[in-house]
């Protein structure tokens, strides 16, 4: 219940689901109960025991991920260790912003 409520309180704060993602669940939780309350990503869609890194690895392709491009839902399932059994979510535009021209003092 609790995990379903943080989720729907992050949604009241900014419903956007490209300015705030959140991975949402843990191990055999009510995946489609997380999708349907505002979660981009959740576990577990076949309830089974997901690896402690598959959501350390989905958010680094979303933050890894240039901000004009929608992340690849299957490109990000397959980078994970669980795999689509483990692992499910949304369309999600990436966050990484690249600038110009570099500073020389870096």
């Amino acid at each position: 219940r609790y995990y379903i409520d943080s989720v729907k309180a992050l949604r009241n704060y900014t419903s956007s689901y490209d300015e705030l993602v959140s991975f949402a669940g843990a191990c055999q939780r009510c995946y489609e109960c997380m999708l349907d309350a505002g979660a981009n990503f959740a576990s577990s869609p076949n309830r089974v025991l997901i690896h402690c890194l598959d959501p350390v690895f989905v958010c680094e392709k979303i933050a890894y991920t240039r901000i004009d491009k929608v992340v690849s839902i299957i490109e990000v399932i397959d980078n994970t260790i669980t795999g689509i059994k483990g692992v499910g979510g949304l369309q999600t535009r990436g966050k990484y912003r690249e600038g110009y021209p570099r500073s020389p003092y870096i």
